[in-house]
Formats: structure tokens, C-alpha cells, sequence
């Protein structure tokens, strides 16, 4: 078999397809490595040394691609930026990161030069792929040299959470001094996960952005296995559609959001492409409501593959069989990762009591870059925890109710909003609805929720009604909100996780919140 590795396959295969870009150019694994190359030798030039941090501002493209690999092989910590965010929250990311180079898009041209200004970056360590005032041409960056960068060693991702409950913070791996021309064993394991070989005509449709974790590792891994990377700038379900039959997509990574985008297609849309060439449907990020699930089911067959992970590792995977076995599992353990649910107490509870669920993945370790006390507080008996709440069956699959950060506690008693949230998107007239608690003096919170109406649908005391009766056939009486508000769209993120803060703070300001 031919060799795998991004550096092996450019030798061997220089002309096989690695990126076909979203306005249709090719990337052929040749250009990628070449152009990987230059820009490491042009980073190792302008003084930066294995351990050092580079954040990339770019979208969807070629760009970041090739960024990457030009960071990950001389050891670099790679920060993909969330271009949707605020030039401060980009200049709180570039000081907390210690970043010592900044390569950013001229679409992002007034946030990237506000950001790095406040973070004091100096102009010689600025680049862009085009004109952009204040930053250095990237294709000058390295072009006086030639061959591989010196001192090669694998460096790593460093994803900042998103930042749902606070300041984001920077999940920061250790480098392990691996050689950047071999796949690692993990990674040959994680696509085994999902049937994923290399080479094997696979073609991956990446339509999400690149600045999440799971969408860059899927892209990445994809390039090391020989597969061709068909990237897409923007979601849009239609396009979706016609990029799977025009390339032959094989395995694309999925968020619940884009779920039901597809299937609020017309039928006369939805049957008019050809998906059977798709053989890993997988997705993950967020929880999937039961009905949209068995919908996708429907339409794509048996390839729909959930898992459940996070940016600090994970995890848990269930086939298309086991899920409709077992609706509304995220799975059991990956071979040689480990879940346990504890209480308070790190006791373990019994199955089908909910807890905090911690995880293991053999002896993969991390930390919060600038919080000890935050990585202290994640980490219990070699497991760790982001905060989710959940159980175990009694055959290990794990359920999940929702964020410690999220729960209701309501007259005493603990409200998972996941459940009703799941429970309301059911729903005809509802597009997308979030649920919450807010201040109340005798309960201590009440339930209120916040509906986006399905388009065409008025909002209103009629509504609230409606769904008040439609749910009240569902969920316990204590379970039921209060309040219903309504919004044109709620405030989620391009992957589809939603900022509940921003819903919910308003409520709470002036007063203290128990979780």
C-alpha cells in the first residue's frame, strides 16, 4: 500500500487531490507540502522554536490548511480563531495564547488589526494571504529558501473553549517529540472509529468551520489518509447536497443544526441529489433531538454515527443499530477510553442515577493554558470532566442530560432544560428554542424558555398556548415553563452550540446564581 503521512502521499502521489477550495480550485498534495514548507522555514526564519504559539484568523480554505501543517511540523501550538468574534475577544485570545505569529485573512481586516494591536503583537510577526495594511505578504514569508524547515517535530492544536460560561480558555496539549511525517497511532485508531482506512477512495466534505476542534482533526486526519478535503465556506443544505453527489463524498462531520436544515428541504430537493455514496454521516457537538435523528436515519440509511467527545478529548461512540436500540444514547466507551459517573462525593452512581460524568482516554493529558485552578478542578483519579451531566445504563452506554452549568434547580429539584428543549423542537412551529432558568424569590429559579418560530409562524399568547398544551402531554408538571419569550434567532455559534448566557444573563444581573 501506497505510504500514508501529508509529507509521504506529496512524495509518491504529488498530483493526487488533497483541498478542492470552495470556489472550485485544486490543491494537489504536492502544492500543500510545497507551500507548507516555505512558510515553516519562513516562521523558523522570523524566530520561532518548537512550543511556540501561531493563531490563524482565516476561513474555510486552502489557507488554514496549509497553515497548519506548516506549524504542526516545526512544533508549533496552533490557535484557529473564531472569526465571528469581537477584535477584543480576538486580542484576549492572542495575549492569553502568548502567540508569537498572527497570520489573518484581509476579510477579517479590521478585527485582525484591532486585535493585534491590542495584544501588542509586533508588525514583523503579522502576515496575511493578500493585502492587508499593517501585516506582511504571506507569500513572501519563506520564498528566499528552499527544502524542508530544520529542528521538524510534531506540534499541536490548542483550541479555545467556547466560552459558554465565561473567558474562553485554551486547551493546551504537551508536544510528545513525535516525527511530523508519521501518522500518529491515534489517529489510525480514532478513524477506525468511524470505518475510515486511507486511501480507499474516501472523499471528505468538511461544512463546518475549520476554528472547531472536531472539524479541524476530521480535515487533518482526512489529508494524513490520502483522502481529498472538499471544503465548504459557508453552510447552505442545498450545496450540501450537490457537493456529495459531485465528489462522491464518503464521511462529512455534522452538528444536529444542519440536521434539520437538510430536512426542512423541500421532498422535491431532498430526492433530487445522489448521497449514496456516503458511508460515515457522523456527528456530535450537541445533543440530537430523537425525531430528527430517526429522520436522518430515514433518508441516509445506516451511516448516521454519533459521538460524544469535547475539545479536552473524549469518549463515547453508537452505531445507527445501537442507537435505535437505545434512543438517546451517545454510546459506550471508545476502546481504551474509559466513563464513570460520579456524585459529589466521587462515588460512582448507580445505573440510570444522574451525575457528572468524567472520562479517560488511555493517558492523553491537558491543561487550561493560564488556569491551574480550572485544570485542577477538571481532573479527578486521571479523569476529567467539561461539566456534563449524565448516566449509565446498565450495559455502560452513557445518556445525557445536560450542563452542570445549566441545570434548574427549581423548589429543590433539578430541571435538565436539554429534555425540554428536545421536547419543544418536536414541535411544527418551532425552529430553535432554548431553555433556562431565572430568578425566583419563593422557587429560587422558574423555568422560562425562548422560542425561534418556525418561518411563517406568528408569535404570540396563542402560540404560548400551544406549546404550553403540546408540552404539558410530555414533561412532568414541574418540568414545564413558566414563560415562553420569542426571538427572530437564537444567539448559536456556526457549529450549532448555543450561547444560553447570553439569554439568560440579563435576567440575573445584580443577583448571584447557585450553579
Amino acid at each position: 500500500m501506497t505510504g500514508i503521512g501529508t509529507w509521504t502521499i506529496a512524495a509518491e502521489r504529488p498530483q493526487h487531490t488533497a483541498v478542492v477550495e470552495p470556489g472550485g480550485r485544486i490543491l494537489t498534495y504536492g502544492e500543500l507540502a510545497a507551500e507548507s514548507d516555505r512558510i515553516a522555514r519562513g516562521l523558523r526564519e522570523a524566530g520561532l522554536s518548537a512550543g511556540d504559539t501561531i493563531a490563524l484568523l482565516l476561513p474555510n480554505g486552502a489557507d488554514i490548511l496549509v497553515a497548519y501543517f506548516a506549524a504542526v511540523q516545526i512544533g508549533l501550538h496552533v490557535v484557529p480563531m473564531n472569526w465571528h468574534l469581537t477584535a477584543a475577544e480576538l486580542g484576549y485570545i492572542l495575549r492569553d495564547s502568548g502567540a508569537a505569529a498572527f497570520i489573518a485573512h484581509p476579510r477579517f481586516a479590521d478585527a485582525a488589526r484591532a486585535a493585534a494591536d491590542d495584544a501588542g503583537l509586533p508588525a514583523d510577526c503579522r502576515w496575511a494571504p493578500g493585502r492587508l495594511p499593517g501585516f506582511r505578504p504571506l507569500d513572501a514569508l519563506g520564498s528566499g529558501g528552499s527544502g524542508r524547515p530544520g529542528g521538524r517535530t510534531t506540534g499541536a492544536l490548542m483550541v479555545y473553549t467556547s466560552g459558554t460560561s465565561g473567558r474562553p480558555k485554551g486547551v493546551r496539549r504537551p508536544l510528545l517529540g513525535l516525527d511530523p511525517d508519521q501518522v500518529p497511532p491515534v489517529s489510525l485508531w480514532f478513524f477506525g472509529l468511524f470505518g475510515l482506512r486511507p486511501f480507499d477512495d474516501h472523499v471528505h466534505l468538511c461544512c463546518s468551520p475549520l476554528y472547531h476542534t472536531a472539524v479541524m482533526n476530521f480535515a487533518v486526519i482526512s489529508i494524513q489518509f490520502g483522502h481529498t478535503v472538499v471544503v465548504m465556506d459557508h453552510w447552505d443544505a442545498g450545496s450540501f447536497l450537490r457537493l456529495v453527489q459531485q465528489h462522491r463524498v464518503t464521511h462529512s462531520h455534522m452538528v444536529p443544526t444542519q440536521f434539520r436544515r437538510l430536512l426542512a428541504l423541500p421532498a422535491s430537493v431532498r430526492t433530487s441529489f445522489d448521497v449514496s455514496s456516503m458511508r460515515a454521516m457522523i456527528h456530535g457537538a450537541a445533543p440530537c433531538p430523537q425525531p430528527v435523528k430517526r429522520e436522518m436515519l430515514d433518508w441516509f440509511g445506516p451511516v448516521v454515527v454519533e459521538y460524544y467527545a469535547a475539545s479536552e478529548g473524549g469518549g463515547a461512540l453508537i452505531t445507527a443499530a445501537e442507537w435505535l436500540e437505545r434512543p438517546g444514547s451517545v454510546g459506550r466507551p471508545w476502546p481504551g477510553s474509559r466513563i464513570r459517573v460520579l456524585d459529589d462525593d466521587g462515588k460512582d452512581r448507580a445505573p440510570g442515577e444522574p451525575g457528572t460524568v468524567y472520562l479517560q482516554m488511555g493517558d492523553a493529558t491537558f491543561e487550561y493554558h493560564g488556569d491551574a485552578e480550572k485544570t485542577r478542578a477538571s481532573w479527578r483519579d486521571r479523569m476529567f470532566t467539561v461539566g456534563d451531566i449524565g448516566y449509565l445504563d446498565g450495559d455502560g452506554y452513557l445518556y445525557l442530560c445536560d450542563r452542570a452549568s445549566d441545570v434548574i434547580i427549581t423548589g429543590g429539584v433539578n430541571v435538565y432544560p436539554a429534555e425540554i428543549e428536545n421536547e419543544l423542537s418536536v414541535h411544527p412551529a418551532v425552529a430553535d428554542a432554548a431553555v433556562f432558568g431565572i430568578p425566583h424569590d419563593e422557587w429560587g429559579e422558574e423555568i422560562k424558555a425562548v422560542v425561534q418560530p418556525a418561518p411563517g409562524v406568528t408569535p404570540g399568547p396563542a402560540l404560548t398556548t400551544e406549546l404550553q398544551a403540546f408540552l404539558s402531554g410530555r414533561l412532568a408538571r414541574f418540568k414545564l415553563p413558566r414563560t415562553i419569550d420569542y426571538a427572530d434567532a437564537l444567539p448559536r455559534d456556526p457549529n450549532g452550540k448555543l450561547y444560553k448566557r447570553h439569554l439568560r444573563d440579563p435576567y440575573w444581573s445584580g443577583r448571584d446564581r447557585a450553579i
